[in-house]
C-alpha cells in the first residue's frame, strides 16, 4: 500500500464569510472547521501524514488553537501563496514520492471515512481519482455586461446530463502531481484535477457526497449546525 499524504488547503482570507477570522478557523459546535476536518482524515486513515496549509499571519494563531485545545495530531505547517495553486505548490515540496497524495478544502468537513478510504484504496490501482456529483439544476449560459446585469448567451445550451460538480479530496501520485506542479500558473486552473489533466494524467472518477459541503458563506454554517444534528 502506497502511504497517503493529505495536503489540508486552508490559506484563503474567508471574505465572503464577513467574519473576524478566515473561515476554517471559526467554531463549529465546540470545534474550529480545521480541525473537524483534519480528524475525518486521521478518522479514516488513521497513519496518514498531514500538511496544513495557512495563511502565514495565522500561523502562530492556529499553532496557539491546537496547544490550548489539546489538538495533537501531528502536522507540517506551511505558509500558502499568493493562489491556491501556489499554496499546493508549496505544499508538496514536503511530500515525498512513491505516496498517494490527498488535496483537500479545510473548510470541507463531512467528507465521510468511508469515501476516504474507498478512494485511497482505488488509488493503488489508477493515477487519479476526482469524486463528482451530477447536476440537479437546471443550467443556464449567462454573460455579465459591463453594468453588471446579466444575459443569455445565444445559441449557448448546456446539457444537465452532461454536467458534474468537482468536489475534494482529489487523489493523486505524488511524483506525478508534483510534475503537474511545476508548470506555469494559469487561471484556467480552478482545482487540481484540472492541473494533473493539462499534464497529461488520466482522470478517474467516483460518486461524491451531498453532504460533503464546502464551508463558504453565513448560510453555510447553517447547514453546517444542522448535519451535524442529524
Amino acid at each position: 500500500m502506497k502511504p497517503l499524504w493529505l495536503i489540508v488547503t486552508a490559506a484563503g482570507s474567508g471574505t465572503r464569510m464577513g467574519a473576524a477570522v478566515p473561515k476554517q478557523f471559526l467554531f463549529l459546535e465546540g470545534k474550529a472547521i480545521l480541525q473537524r476536518t483534519i480528524e475525518r482524515f486521521v478518522e479514516a486513515v488513521p497513519g496518514v501524514k498531514v500538511v496544513t496549509v495557512l495563511p502565514k499571519e495565522h500561523i502562530p494563531y492556529w499553532k496557539k488553537y491546537c496547544l490550548e485545545r489539546s489538538f495533537t495530531i501531528p502536522q507540517v505547517i506551511v505558509a500558502g501563496g499568493i493562489t491556491r495553486f501556489h499554496s499546493v505548490r508549496n505544499a508538496l515540496e514536503r511530500v515525498p514520492d512513491g505516496a498517494v497524495v490527498a488535496v483537500h478544502d479545510g473548510v470541507r468537513p463531512f467528507v465521510s471515512a468511508a469515501l476516504v478510504r474507498s478512494m485511497a484504496e482505488t488509488m493503488q490501482s489508477c493515477r487519479a481519482l476526482v469524486p463528482v456529483l451530477p447536476s440537479t439544476d437546471t443550467l443556464k449560459a449567462l454573460s455579465a455586461g459591463p453594468d453588471g446585469v446579466l444575459a443569455t448567451i445565444p445559441g449557448r445550451v448546456l446539457d444537465r446530463s452532461e454536467v458534474y460538480g468537482a468536489q475534494t479530496p482529489q487523489m493523486f501520485l505524488s511524483e506525478e502531481l508534483k510534475a503537474a506542479y511545476s508548470q506555469a500558473f494559469d487561471t484556467s486552473f480552478t482545482d487540481d484535477a484540472s492541473v494533473a489533466e493539462r499534464c497529461g494524467i488520466p482522470l478517474s472518477w467516483c460518486e461524491g457526497e451531498r453532504l460533503n459541503i464546502k464551508i463558504t458563506r453565513p448560510e453555510d454554517l447553517l447547514l453546517a449546525r444542522a448535519i451535524l444534528s442529524l
